[in-house]
């Protein structure tokens, strides 16, 4: 009963907070209140919420700096009124550095708010984590939302405070913990995922380091299998680039990678192949041995070669055909449409062209793996014209 009792005095002092949050945004915005009878709207908000929201304010030790803001808030104000009734260059200096005092104090008094949001979220974020499986219903649900929050807070962007508060309540190590136990459902996993991948965002100098420790979260990410976690799994290897490759390829879940190329499920199959073409971007040469030796060639073959592959050819005939049903647009939207609609269109060039331009292999070992590759698309091909095709795709290299 106390913690429920706990949780609706917290929402009660949410919903105050959110309100002053935004008026005093709006506030830094129009400082300058025309008259004592039209004072902006920001400001009434803040000025009534202050006298009706004391007591709820005064119950928690973190918010007495608001408080003090908030009184001095009312103060300025009052001051700004009195100066308005008097003429002259005095007054008008006067209203001049008043306006000033106030747009300065709305943006302590939403610093002062944002820290106390901060605050609550990280902690109903640590317990939510803490829940052990399996979860109730409402308990999934409540992971998911807050989950959600906490990754919106993070893309707005850096904040040395909110980074403190992750770091001292080890909430990296809870989401690495939900993401590796098979027991919790694989949405929560999978959001969680996205959380740590946000957390690379929000400070990649940081946390990368804790992605890269151990290996935990890269198995889990590839024995999830599901086009989310790969996603994510794309996403920090754009991030982390060869270090986490390296990582990858020391486990020996490359051909875990490669093996999903040929799921049932397209979106779990493209989002492989995307892996694969980051893979051959940043990979060094044992990354790049291990998906040849993987078979990759021959997968990469047997898709181009499927109603969802083609080639550079059918690309300029379909380009026609748009243009004969009057679709006007640029040469970038047609590939790109074009792609969502064939996905494994010149797959294998488009790999090669990775390995060409990438930053893992070293020059001489980039003209070693093209004739790797070469040599594969010949042995699998099933007739010298698709052999023909796709070499001489992967000889001029592909724009898809």
């Amino acid at each position: 009963m106390e913690e429920l009792a706990g949780k609706e005095e917290n929402q009660q002092v949410l919903k105050v907070l959110e309100a002053l949050k935004q008026a005093s945004h709006e506030l830094q915005s129009n400082p300058r209140p025309k008259s004592a009878e039209s004072n902006s709207h920001a400001i009434k908000a803040l000025l009534e919420l202050e006298t009706e929201s004391d007591s709820i304010l005064s119950t928690d030790p973190s918010l007495s700096a608001l408080s003090y803001h908030l009184s001095s808030l009312k103060t300025i104000v009052d001051s700004l009124e009195k100066s308005r009734a008097r003429h002259g260059l005095r007054s008008f200096l006067t209203r001049r550095v008043t306006t000033h005092e106030i747009s300065r104090v709305a943006g302590s008094i939403e610093s002062e708010i944002q820290a106390w949001i901060d605050r609550e979220s990280i902690e109903n974020l640590a317990h939510a984590l803490a829940h052990a499986p399996p979860l109730s219903a409402s308990d999934e649900k409540a992971l998911l939302r807050i989950l959600a929050h906490f990754q919106n807070r993070l893309a707005q962007g850096f904040n040395r405070e909110l980074q403190d508060l992750i770091l001292k309540s080890k909430v990296f190590s809870e989401l690495e913990s939900v993401l590796i136990n098979s027991n919790y459902p694989r949405i929560a996993r999978e959001q969680v995922a996205f959380a740590i991948d946000e957390l690379i965002r929000f400070n990649k100098d940081v946390f990368v380091g804790k992605v890269l420790m151990g290996q935990a979260i890269i198995r889990a990410l590839i024995s999830l299998s599901s086009s989310s976690s790969l996603k994510v799994l794309c996403s920090l290897i754009k991030s982390t680039k060869s270090p986490l490759v390296d990582e990858i390829e020391s486990t020996g879940d490359i051909s875990k990678i490669i093996n999903l190329l040929k799921s049932e499920d397209l979106s779990i199959q493209v989002m492989a192949m995307n892996c694969m073409l980051e893979i051959g971007y940043f990979g060094r040469k044992e990354a790049i041995d291990a998906m040849i030796k993987a078979d990759l060639i021959r997968i990469l073959v047997d898709l181009q070669r499927s109603e969802l592959g083609g080639d550079l050819i059918e690309m300029g005939r379909w380009e026609e055909e748009e243009r004969e049903k009057g679709r006007r647009e640029s040469r970038e939207s047609r590939e790109r449409r074009f792609l969502e609609s064939h996905p494994f269109a010149s797959c294998v060039a488009r790999f090669a062209v990775q390995l060409e331009v990438g930053e893992g292999l070293r020059q001489r070992e980039k003209r070693a793996v093209k004739l790797e590759i070469l040599e594969g698309v010949r042995e699998v091909c099933i007739s010298d014209a698709e052999a023909a095709t796709i070499v001489a795709e992967v000889l001029w290299g592909s724009s898809p």
